[in-house]
């Protein structure tokens, strides 16, 4: 799928249809039908309800329903306004220079959907970043910007399947734009600025392949994704997913009120997220946790209180407590870790040490 925003695809449309009928969404598995992968879930979830916490990365088995639970976030995330025909999914109040649909003298706001945008692995650079639109220049002899992944994925989630397989000039544009939150494009003579905030979110099997270490520190969350190992629920999985294909539109209704529901939550949570705190002994215990576990950098620290005051306001709560902190930490830290020398220990469980010696039994 090259670049297409996710849940929004059209399907085909079948002879002997009407052209110029409007095209159906294409429906995906819902997110509260999966069986499972409560981390996934919970991550995904608390990254809707705060973006600035980072994004996801998910490591894991084939075939575990990582990149099913990110596909299925696009259907269950509450809209957003954003300026009618605007290629940069702007924000009311807040135009991008240059654009076209900013620059009209009484914008039209509506409602849109957050976009998900794929970002395949083989994507070139002018397809990521954005060029020269060449049907302009060629047709009307005028330099035009023909906006790239990045700019459609502003306000939203830039998903990147296989993410460990990304090539390196690939990730070294997706460092720049996430460390300023801009894109930045000086080619064919045109100089383009634009903004790109999104959610970066990436999934993959490790052992095919190891990411950078700069572009694993730039994930929010790290969710190790296991096979279930327990037949009931494996049963489960089959079941729902068997439903899911013999009647989508069926499975989908059925569980609506779920999806509702959670998407409900998101809502309230976002609208009580300013006015959860955090006192001084909570950011105290987060500090002394991530100097235990040998974390590198600060990140660790601004991600666990960030990602700890979404999860408090997600289950309605306006105080960080420490055991929003204990259920965190391994989200927030294995992926952070320095490495020693002197200890084998996989990620998981150094984390898990540390949680005990600051925390307790």
């Amino acid at each position: 799928m090259d670049g297409s925003i996710v849940g929004t695809r059209p399907r085909a449309r079948k002879a002997g249809k009407k052209a110029g009928a409007p095209a159906q969404p294409r429906l995906v598995f819902p997110f509260t039908a999966i069986v499972g992968q409560e981390e996934l879930r919970l991550s995904l979830s608390l990254c809707a309800v705060d973006p600035s916490i980072g994004g996801v990365l998910a490591l894991g088995d084939r075939g575990t329903g990582k990149s099913t639970a990110i596909r299925a976030l696009a259907a269950l995330l509450p809209p957003m306004r954003a300026i009618q025909g605007c290629a940069y999914n702007c924000e009311p109040g807040k135009p991008t220079p240059g654009c076209e649909a900013c620059a009209r003298r009484a914008p039209k706001a509506v409602s849109v959907p957050v976009p998900v945008v794929d970002l395949p692995l083989g994507a070139s650079e002018d397809r990521v970043v954005g060029a020269l639109d060449l049907e302009k220049a060629l047709a009307q002899g005028q330099k035009a910007f023909e906006p790239g992944l990045l700019a459609r994925a502003h306000r939203g989630f830039l998903y990147i399947d296989e993410v460990n397989l990304l090539e390196d000039h690939l990730v070294d544009l997706l460092l720049d734009v996430a460390a300023s939150g801009e894109n930045v494009v000086e080619r064919d003579g045109l100089s383009i600025r634009h903004p790109a905030r999104f959610v970066l979110v990436g999934s993959g099997n490790p052992e095919e392949g190891e990411l950078r270490p700069q572009l694993l520190d730039r994930f929010g969350l790290s969710i190790e994704v296991t096979t279930p190992s327990d037949l009931p629920t494996r049963i489960e999985v089959i079941k729902r997913r068997d439903a899911f294909e013999r009647d989508p539109p069926g499975f989908c209704a059925q569980w609506q009120p779920e999806e509702e529901a959670l998407r409900a939550r998101i809502l309230a949570a976002r609208d009580l997220l300013p006015r959860v705190e955090l006192a001084d002994d909570v950011l105290e215990m987060a500090a002394k946790l991530c100097m235990t576990a040998g974390t590198d950098g600060l990140r660790g620290e601004l991600t666990l209180m960030r990602t700890a005051r979404a999860l408090a306001a997600f289950e309605g709560a306006t105080q960080v407590s420490l055991d929003h902190l204990r259920r965190l930490a391994p989200m927030a830290l294995r992926h952070r870790l320095r490495r020693n020398p002197l200890d084998d220990a996989v990620a998981s469980t150094r984390v898990a040490r540390a949680v005990q010696e600051v925390f307790g039994p």
